[in-house]
This record gives structure tokens, C-alpha cells and sequence, in this order.
């Protein structure tokens, strides 16, 4: 291996024989001669990369892609059935926080454990132990049984036993969202610190904000295969297109934005199945979507970039003056912002019946990383009284994706400038 070389997968295959009954595996077991049903699971399949001394590289992908099989062949959990592993380097792994800990040991007794499991001596551990302490802030529990302990102070003695260990390769799996969110913070930091000290790093999450900020190199997986490696944002805009369907598809807007003829636009969505809908029945929404930048219909959006909401709304009456509206909830139901052809001042044709109309609405995406509900309005004023003629709450999620988050909802978008005092402005 290349002493600049940290970690280096070859051929990585990983086989489950899975069974229709379980008498099966007996059959299969005991050399019957019978034939059994079975068949091969591949959780991975002939997976090669390497990460290099000093990269952070993440793994994103599906559920079930086999992000956290490599993470623990790689750790040693689990053994390959093709291909191998080669680590060069003391490594810390924060897969399943807790894993090695004695529920009836102190939180110091399983610092020690836990720390002799990795590998330390006790004078070693003795070394890092106010850090380890300092870091967990749990105060006098550390002296209780970790029974105790609420589930809070659990993941952050964890990761503070785990993080604070000064590995050569830290290897990290969904483990930077625990705690409150200032325990959050401080991971992030201490993550932080790790990539300035030049550690090797390999990073899972589902957190795509994570991953366009934090790393060098993405590797993609689907299905237990590698089909991308590269820069965040060329393999993240692929991540977008295998979420939706659409990563052998023709990239070009206009292909991507008009669909086959009979085909819906929000079929290549990501649909909330339980969302809340209501109205008159006078008209209804017919196809509605989001797509970026490129044209791809999508539920991920990344920080900065243009995006588009497109509704088709049907119409069984004659309604004067429609008005079509979007609205954006954060997770919690706070509703953050919209907007609707009214406030923006437009006058719509009065529609006939079995017409239908097309619109779409185009901004640039200032929200901070996260997760957020969309909701669609078609009301208006019949016979004088305000109707809601088709709503849908909670239609579908926005993914936002952002390598940078301010304060509060929305990013001011604001230039700084910093001089010394009798400078020149």
C-alpha cells in the first residue's frame, strides 16, 4: 500500500445467503441434498476506494446501500466474503455510540473499558481522562452506574470517550447529531479540530449539508455498488437524481422539466403519504413538483441556487381570478414563509371549465440547511366569499443542502468587511 494511503478497499464484497423459510437454512445446513429456496443478497459488491492521510471522505447513499456494512468491515465487525481491508493508522470509530459500556459499571469504570478495548494503557487513559471528563460534561454522574443515566448523558459520555481517544483515523457514522444542540456544537468543533490536525477522517450521515461541508472526496453507493466518486457537489447532484429515479435519465432541462407524455411530474417526487388535503372540488391540483437549477425534478436543493415550485391545477368551473399560492413549514409546523400570485401582484385569466393552468414559481434558496414541508393553495373569491377551492398541506419535503448556516430562518446574505482603525474604507 502507499505509505500516503490511510485506508485502501479492494474488491470489497459482502454476501448474506437469505432463506424463504427457516427450515431452509436447516436443510441447506445439514447437507440434505434437498432443494432449498435461497437466493444472494450482495450488501456489497466489489467495492474499491481509498482515502488518503489527512482526507475526509464521505460515504452517502439510500437505506440499504451498504454505507454501514463497509463501516463495519472496515472497523472489524463484520468480515468481507470477497476482497480486503487495509488500515494504516490507530483508528476510533463512532458507529453504535455506547456499544462496548456495562450498564452496571460507573461512567469511569467504562471509560476505562472502554479504553482498554481500543487499545490504551491505564497510565494512557489516565492522560485523557479530565479531557474526556470536560468534554462529556455530565458532571457527578460519571461517579453513578450508567443506568442511570438518561439517554442524553449516555451519548455524550460515548462520544466523549470515543472522540477524545486522538486517533490517526476517525471513522464516524450518523454520530455527530447527538445530544442537545450545544453538545451538537461541540462535536462539530472537535470534528472540526480533527480536519485542521490533518486527521484521516470517513464520514457517513444522511446530513448532505455535513458532507458538502466538511469533506474532500464523496463516495456513492447503491445497492452495494460504487457508482460515483468525486467532488461533494458532482456526487451530491448524483445522490439527487438516484433519490428521484433519474440517474440514467437525459439531464437536459427541457427533457427533465417535460416528462413523457402521461407520466406526472410528482411521481419522480419524494410524497409525504399522509399529507392534509381539502377544498370546494371546483378545481383541484393535477401534477406539482420541484425541480433546480439543471431542470431535475428533485426534493433536494442546494443553499443558493435558484429552484422552482411547478403546479398544474385543473379547473371544473369558471372561476374568476384564482389565486395560486406556496407555502414552506420547518419540521416543527412553523409555518417560515410564502407567497401567492396575489401578493405578487398578477391577474390571472378567468379559466373555462376542463381548462388547465400551468405555473411556476421561481426564487433563489436562502433558507438555512434543513428540512422543510411544502404546502399548495388554489383559492379565490367566489360569489363574493373567499373559497378554498384546492389545498394540500405538507405535500412534500425540501431537503436544503448548505456548507454554511447563519442564525435564525433565512441567510442575510451579508458581505464583511474587516479593517484595521485608519485604514482607508
Amino acid at each position: 500500500m502507499d505509505n500516503n494511503v490511510a485506508i485502501e478497499i479492494k474488491n470489497l464484497k459482502k454476501v448474506y445467503r437469505l432463506y424463504d423459510r427457516n427450515r431452509d437454512r436447516l436443510k441447506e445446513a445439514l447437507h440434505l441434498g434437498k432443494r432449498v429456496n435461497a437466493h444472494d443478497h450482495y450488501a456489497l459488491n466489489d467495492v474499491s476506494f481509498s482515502i488518503k492521510r489527512g482526507e475526509t471522505v464521505g460515504i452517502i447513499g439510500t437505506n440499504g446501500s451498504g454505507k454501514s456494512t463497509i463501516l463495519k468491515i472496515i472497523t472489524g465487525v463484520l468480515n468481507p466474503t470477497e476482497g480486503s481491508v487495509t488500515i494504516d493508522g490507530r483508528v476510533s470509530a463512532l458507529l453504535e455510540l455506547g456499544a462496548g459500556f456495562n450498564m452496571e459499571f460507573t461512567g469511569i469504570e467504562n471509560i476505562y473499558l472502554n479504553g482498554t478495548m481500543i487499545g490504551f494503557s491505564e497510565a494512557e487513559i489516565d492522560e485523557k481522562l479530565q479531557d474526556i471528563l470536560d468534554f462529556a460534561d455530565i458532571g457527578d454522574f460519571v461517579n453513578q452506574k450508567v443506568k442511570t443515566y438518561s439517554s442524553g448523558m449516555f451519548v455524550r459520555l460515548a462520544f466523549a470517550v470515543a472522540i477524545n481517544i486522538d486517533p490517526e483515523i476517525l471513522i464516524v457514522d450518523e454520530a455527530l447529531s447527538v445530544g442537545d444542540v450545544f453538545f451538537q456544537n461541540k462535536c462539530y468543533r472537535k470534528f472540526e479540530e480533527f480536519k485542521k490536525q490533518g486527521k484521516t477522517i470517513l464520514f457517513v450521515s444522511h446530513d448532505l449539508s455535513s458532507i458538502s461541508k466538511y469533506c474532500d472526496r464523496v463516495v456513492l453507493l447503491e445497492k452495494g455498488k460504487k457508482i460515483g466518486e468525486g467532488e461533494p457537489k458532482e456526487i451530491i447532484d448524483m445522490y439527487k437524481k438516484v433519490l428521484v429515479g433519474q440517474l440514467d435519465k437525459v439531464s437536459d432541462t427541457k427533457k427533465s422539466q417535460n416528462i413523457s407524455e402521461g407520466a406526472k411530474w410528482k411521481d419522480q417526487m419524494n410524497l409525504n403519504p399522509k399529507f392534509d388535503e381539502y377544498g370546494s372540488g371546483i378545481a383541484e391540483f393535477e401534477d406539482y413538483c420541484a425541480y433546480d437549477n439543471e431542470g431535475n425534478i428533485t426534493n433536494t436543493i442546494i443553499k443558493g441556487e435558484e429552484f422552482t415550485v411547478k403546479l398544474k391545477i385543473r379547473f371544473f368551473e369558471s372561476i374568476q381570478d384564482p389565486i395560486f399560492a406556496v407555502s414552506f413549514k420547518n419540521m416543527q409546523g412553523t409555518e417560515i414563509t410564502g407567497t401567492n400570485t396575489m401578493f405578487e401582484k398578477m391577474t390571472i385569466e378567468t379559466p373555462n371549465p376542463g381548462d388547465a393552468l400551468i405555473a411556476t414559481f421561481t426564487q433563489n434558496m436562502n433558507l438555512q440547511g434543513g428540512e422543510y414541508l411544502v404546502s399548495l393553495g388554489c383559492v379565490g373569491y367566489k360569489d363574493g366569499n373567499f373559497t378554498v377551492y384546492h389545498r394540500l398541506y405538507d405535500v412534500f419535503n425540501l431537503s436544503v443542502i448548505s456548507s454554511k448556516n447563519t442564525t435564525g430562518f433565512y441567510d442575510m446574505n451579508t458581505i464583511i468587511t474587516v479593517r484595521k482603525d485608519g485604514e482607508d474604507e
